[in-house]
């Protein structure tokens, strides 16, 4: 019996995927539910791909029979979470005249898979939409026609608990493995730290614990290898971690992927990984990301070539990581449109220039890379065209839909995506050329920044995660971010909690101490410590930061990215001042001044790690001004204060501690006085990073 595949926990009232890993698309597989809990009446249906519904709470435990053997599943359901709603949307609030509208529709938060799309109802003046959503803040927009130019986006806050957080970790001694849990409750929890209650798993089944929080496994017992899962339950359950004892290879899990498993600490022939933790690069990294066809310029198309030719501007910048935009056969300048997932596009160069800029940036220290399109193809793939004739072997490739107006099958697709039909990941063919795609790539680049996340079930990216090398990157664009994509799926994550809020301060809407709230979003959505946050201003599918906002803003925006924890982004041109958002580089017309001081803020964090490593303090401070905010960082050794306005104009702050008077990243000296209250009062521009004095320790 095959017990590598990791359990699955869920909530009552939702449903998880299953599914074959490493499939053969010929093979027979079946599932069958050995075990249920008492009052159960769950089924699993006769597909390889199964949407298992747990309908009371309890362990279910599951097998998949296969070619090569049996298969353990284990799938662990906490009671349902999920409270009933209102959305609402007044007249008064339509962008359009009532009379114009053709339809209404309400798009749920994304990572419900667009749940909401049905049409609302009308009630007293008002689209009323009623649904369920667990505790926090959803995003919405009631969509007013087809193409999206026309909505209405909002917040809907549901009030009830955070998640707690759990963190696993092992110790090898004389004769066992000691694998021990630390947990922490929800910052508006009822449970102390130590009353969380704690579940642990080896490979798929409940451990024989030692005590409440730890496992003690003896060497002997370890064999081919083994994993200890773990989740704190309060009235919520975290996100489960997890502490791989034995390589992949030693685990049964396959061994198709691209590139050699990167080396683990071991001690005498037993091996220690945390699955959950990003790569050691990429966990303050500064990443730069390019949209591939606007950066060669204006009278030279962009290829490998010219990327290459541009390295050493990126190197200028300081930057550690290049996100490139779809590089692989595509009809559209975006390149999200993919037609062929094992060629390089054919404008951009061939696969050996493509390597040949990948070794450049290597040499030049520089990782990358690059966007895994798999949530769908463009309608142009050979695929979809045979699916879309009726071929059988390929009918099942993508997810057809009754046409509401015709009655006709038609692809679904999200939004108005008309040109990129969704793959049906309960084809056992699609995950098999899906995991092909990601073998092909995995051992060249040093991570993926994958679309539409949301858009592909957790089943698939976990296994994705199980396949490619430990030091590589996974990043998911999930909108809004949920910690559900870091359970051994994605270990780096947009935070849209924080873009968000600096448009909002950039706007004049919120004062600039709402960072601190956008910081403790993550906290109550119960994200990991071992989460990578990607820290934005901007990105290839939003407005220009400098279109919404002053340059002012941008400056104050820009170093807030930098003086926070996380992984910085600068999206190519942001450092130049360009507004439009896939326009060309400018190269010749930019701003220098904005450009040098992107430069010194990333030289800033390079050199002073307490930006990279150090906790975020709050301080006392005060300034007249709601355009400021101050915060320190410390990490021990060292303790920097850091201020930041957003406004047009120079405004004063006054803090509480004794300062040097160098800017580290101007490296000018600061105007500093003592004010009122004896309080060191400082002049800020756009940011001031500046040292503790030792009498201020």
């Amino acid at each position: 019996m095959h017990t590598a595949d990791p359990p699955r926990f869920t909530t009552v009232g939702a449903t998880v995927e299953l599914a074959p890993h490493d499939p053969n698309p010929d093979g027979e597989y079946e599932w069958h539910l050995e075990t249920r809990p008492d009052g159960s009446s769950a089924v699993v249906d006769d597909a390889p791909v199964i949407h298992f519904a747990p309908d009371v709470p309890g362990v279910y435990r599951l097998r998949l029979s296969t070619p090569d053997g049996d298969h353990e599943r284990t799938v662990r359901a906490f009671p349902d979470e999920r409270r009933p709603v209102r959305f609402e949307l007044p007249l008064s609030d339509l962008p359009i005249p009532h009379e114009e509208l053709e339809s209404v529709c309400i798009a749920g938060p994304f990572n419900e898979h667009l749940v909401g799309r049905d049409r609302p109802t009308y009630e007293n003046g008002a689209y009323v939409y009623e649904t369920e959503l667990p505790p926090g803040e959803h995003p919405y927009g009631f969509l007013l026609n087809d193409d999206l130019t026309e909505q209405v986006q909002g917040t809907l806050t549901v009030p009830g608990p955070g998640r707690p957080r759990i963190h696993l970790d092992a110790t090898l001694e004389t004769d066992s493995v000691v694998a021990v849990t630390t947990t922490e409750s929800a910052p508006d929890s009822e449970f102390a730290d130590d009353e969380l209650t704690v579940e642990l798993y080896e490979n798929g089944s409940r451990a024989v614990t030692d005590g409440p929080r730890t496992v003690r496994i003896p060497r002997d017992d370890i064999g081919d290898g083994l994993r200890i899962h773990a989740v704190a339950v309060g009235e919520r359950h975290s996100v489960a971690d997890c502490v791989e004892i034995g390589g992949k290879s030693e685990l049964g899990l396959s061994e198709r992927s691209g590139s050699e498993r990167s080396e683990v600490p071991r001690s005498e022939g037993v091996g220690i990984h945390r699955p959950n933790d990003p790569p050691e690069w990429a966990e303050s990294a500064t990443v730069y990301e390019i949209f591939v066809r606007s950066f060669g310029g204006e009278t030279v198309d962009t290829t490998f070539e010219e990327l290459e030719r541009r390295l050493p501007y990126l190197e200028w910048l300081g930057v550690d990581c290049v996100w490139l935009t779809p590089i692989l056969g595509s009809p559209t300048d975006h390149g999200y449109h993919t037609t062929n997932y094992f060629e390089t596009a054919e404008d951009l160069g061939t696969r050996a220039e493509f390597e040949s800029f990948v070794s450049a940036c290597h040499d030049a220290g520089i990782r990358v890379v690059f966007d895994l399109v798999i949530n769908h193809s463009s309608r142009d793939h050979p695929a979809f065209q045979m699916s879309a004739a009726g071929v059988p072997e390929y009918r099942d490739w993508y997810i057809w839909e009754e046409d509401e107006e015709t009655g006709e099958p038609k692809a679904q697709r999200y939004f108005n995506w008309d040109r990129i039909p969704n793959y049906n990941f309960d084809s056992l063919a699609v995950r098999r050329f899906l995991l092909d795609v990601v073998d092909e790539w995995a051992g060249l680049v040093d991570g993926f920044r994958c679309d539409v996340a949301w858009g592909v079930p957790h089943e698939f990216w976990k296994e994705v995660a199980a396949r490619v090398p430990d030091d590589f990157l996974l990043l998911d664009e999930t909108i809004p971010r949920d910690p559900a994509y870091h359970e051994g799926e994605f270990t780096m994550h947009y935070d849209t909690t924080l873009y968000g809020t600096l448009r909002e301060i950039g706007n004049g809407e919120k004062p600039a101490s709402a960072v601190f709230n956008a910081l403790a979003d993550a906290e109550r959505a119960g994200f990991p410590e071992s989460a990578v946050h990607l820290r934005y201003v901007e990105n290839h599918d939003e407005p220009r930061y400098l279109d919404d906002c002053d340059r002012d803003a941008l400056k104050a925006a820009a170093a807030a990215t930098f003086t926070l924890p996380g992984a910085p982004m600068i999206y190519y041109g942001q450092e130049r001042g360009m507004t439009e958002y896939r326009g060309t580089m400018r190269w010749d017309d930019g701003d220098d001044e904005l450009t040098a001081f992107h430069r010194s803020l990333v030289e800033a964090r390079n050199e002073h790690p307490v930006l990279k490593d150090g906790t975020v303090e709050g301080i006392e401070w005060e300034s007249d001004s709601s355009s400021v905010v101050a915060f320190a960082r410390d990490d021990g050794d060292s303790r920097i204060i850091v201020a930041v306005n957003f406004s047009d104009g120079r405004e004063t702050i006054r803090i509480g501690e004794r300062v040097e008077d160098v800017d580290l990243v101007s490296g000018e000296r600061v105007p500093t006085a003592t004010g009122r209250d004896s309080k060191i009062e400082l002049s800020v521009s756009d940011v001031v990073v500046v040292r503790t004095t030792e009498e201020s320790k």
